[in-house]
């Protein structure tokens, strides 16, 4: 088997959704973008594990990285892809159409179009982003080989509906834990509910209002939120212990230390165990390469609520944006889709600003 890039958007996308790449099993996806890569003579192609990466190498002033991740989330009767025709033009339906595949599609088309791009690209094709961050492609990249992420400016095409998402949002998970004494049921007063005692926390939660802050002209939206809860032995058993984990969505203002003073003031000394800790990544937009990319691909940009990849550039101090075509809101469902307009709003974006 072969992916041609020279096809329609449509025709590239379902060759690439159709070959099942689920978060460990992306070698052979990652071994037909790697031939395709090297059929290129103007690109200069490496690769770490499943991780592949193209580079132009023209002595350009700058350099760009573009990067996508090839896995998926497990598939769920949802491949092989298929179209469906819409007044607005075809709808690619199949696992991975959304996140990413179809910023892959566009990526590698590009990458194999634009011989001569007016600054030096790295273009990325990564694996292993929806697991454990720890096992994740573009991570692995920067401890082996961080000459190869060496960059002014970087665009993560993850799903945005084609449009600009500046930055991300942190994010930091802890686990509050009660302990009580076990009891009969009937006989309450002889032991010590743990369940209870997460009242006052969870009423915090509760009331909470989130804050809304401005970072670079973009007004982000933190979030703080019990996710999950567990505790109780039996339905007769006074629960000798119990736990609630928390999650903090924080705004690009604050560095994870921050964050973490924060979520603890407002825990009011509540004892808690820090299980998971994110950086948020600031929008950059006030580059000159930034500013160039948006007025290339629209104007405007706005948000992005959740974690993604760019706080792995911002770490190295490259600071990057999230641009890639369908809706994130259909990102791991069932009936994920993306639809063909913003396939080609995106490659006429990237064209217009690398060419």
């Amino acid at each position: 088997m072969a992916i041609d890039p020279t096809v329609d958007l449509v025709t590239l996308l379902r060759a690439v959704v159709d070959v099942e790449s689920v978060s460990g099993n992306e070698t052979e996806l990652a071994d037909l973008v790697a031939a395709v890569l090297r059929d290129q003579p103007h690109l200069t192609v490496e690769r770490d594990g499943d991780c592949v990466v193209a580079r132009t190498d023209l002595g350009r002033g700058q350099r760009v990285v573009i990067a996508g991740h090839l896995d998926t989330v497990p598939v769920v009767a949802n491949l092989p892809s298929f179209v469906v025709g819409t007044p607005e033009g075809p709808v690619i339906h199949g696992r991975g159409t959304c996140d990413m595949k179809g910023g892959i599609a566009v990526a590698l088309k590009l990458a194999c179009e634009l011989a001569t791009p007016r600054v030096d690209v790295t273009w990325i094709f990564y694996d292993h982003e929806e697991v454990d961050s720890d096992l994740n492609g573009l991570g692995r990249l920067s401890r082996n080989r961080p000459d190869l992420l060496n960059a002014d400016f970087a665009v993560l095409m993850e799903p945005t509906s084609a449009e600009v998402e500046g930055g991300c949002q942190g994010t930091i998970r802890v686990r509050v834990h009660t302990t009580g004494r076990a009891a009969h049921s009937a006989r309450a007063w002889m032991g010590h509910n743990a369940i209870h005692d997460l009242a006052d926390v969870l009423a915090r939660l509760a009331d909470h209002e989130p804050q809304q802050i401005e970072v670079e002209g973009l007004v982000y939206r933190e979030g703080l939120n019990a996710v999950r809860i567990g505790g109780g032995l039996a339905g007769n058993v006074i629960p000798p212990e119990a736990w609630v984990e928390i999650n903090y969505r924080y705004a690009p203002d604050k560095s994870p230390e921050e964050a973490l003073a924060r979520l603890s003031e407002f825990l009011g000394g509540v004892a808690h165990e820090v299980l998971d800790v994110s950086p948020a990544a600031g929008p950059g937009l006030d580059r000159p390469l930034a500013k160039e990319f948006v007025a290339a691909v629209g104007g405007r940009a706005r948000p992005k609520y959740g974690w993604t990849d760019v706080a792995r550039f911002a770490a190295l101090g490259i600071p990057a944006v999230n641009y890639g075509p369908g809706d994130p809101s259909l990102a791991h469902r069932d009936d994920e889709r993306c639809p063909a307009t913003d396939l080609d709003r995106c490659a006429e974006g990237l064209r217009r600003w690398l060419a």
